[in-house]
């Protein structure tokens, strides 16, 4: 038989050994790492918002990797959530792109327009759900550090009541490349690149608490 999924773990670490961006970007992740442990010292948990304006490919892909990273570094009092500026629906090619590295997805609430799934993957300790919805939906836990994944939701949030640190983590939109021959690849590559730098913000974590 023919392996058509990449094993979650495996992706996960190959992203981080392939990841190539600048130095200033290194910088942000580790500013990222810094509040969340800042954070961590004075509450149980802490709480990560990604958003992005439709909520429906780059934060759920952020959030998706950050629920992985938060069980491969031993980090469960990290929670990962995600939102919009506006409600769509978790598109089927993001569905699709993190299928393809074994993420499993079952329908827990079935719509046409927005169906609800609850996510997991293989050894996972628990769910999450995932679904387009705005950013102060009230599945969303607050307080959290907001991470904006899009330009225009970071132009269109001058505010967010809720926010303890707000940083700003662009990526490109793959939906450039859908209905192409390029499509799956390019949701690959965006999910690659968000999954290692997930990876950088989780890994830092893990060593500055392991160095305390």
């Amino acid at each position: 038989m023919i392996k058509t999924t990449i094993e979650t773990k495996d992706f996960f670490e190959n992203a981080k050994k392939d990841l190539l961006i600048s130095e200033e970007r290194k910088d942000l992740l580790f500013k990222i790492a810094d509040k969340i442990i800042e954070e961590l010292e004075d509450r149980d948990k802490i709480n990560l918002n990604f958003i992005c304006t439709h909520n429906s490919r780059r934060s759920q892909l952020a959030q998706v990797w950050s629920f992985f990273a938060a069980e491969y570094f031993n980090l469960d009092n990290i929670y990962s959530f995600s939102g919009g500026t506006e409600t769509t629906a978790f598109h089927r090619n993001t569905v699709k792109c993190l299928q393809k590295t074994d993420f499993d997805f079952n329908v827990d609430d079935f719509s046409h327009q927005n169906p609800q799934y609850l996510i997991s993957f293989k050894g996972s300790k628990k769910t999450i759900k995932g679904f387009s919805k705005t950013f102060d939906n009230e599945i969303n836990q607050y307080p959290y550090i907001a991470l904006t994944t899009c330009d225009h939701a970071d132009e269109n949030c001058p505010f967010i009541p809720d926010a303890i640190e707000r940083f700003h983590l662009p990526y490109i939109d793959p939906k450039v490349a859908d209905n192409t021959e390029n499509q799956n690849a390019k949701y690959l590559k965006t999910s690659k690149h968000i999954a290692g730098e997930i990876f950088t913000i989780f890994e830092e974590v893990k060593n500055q608490i392991n160095n305390q």
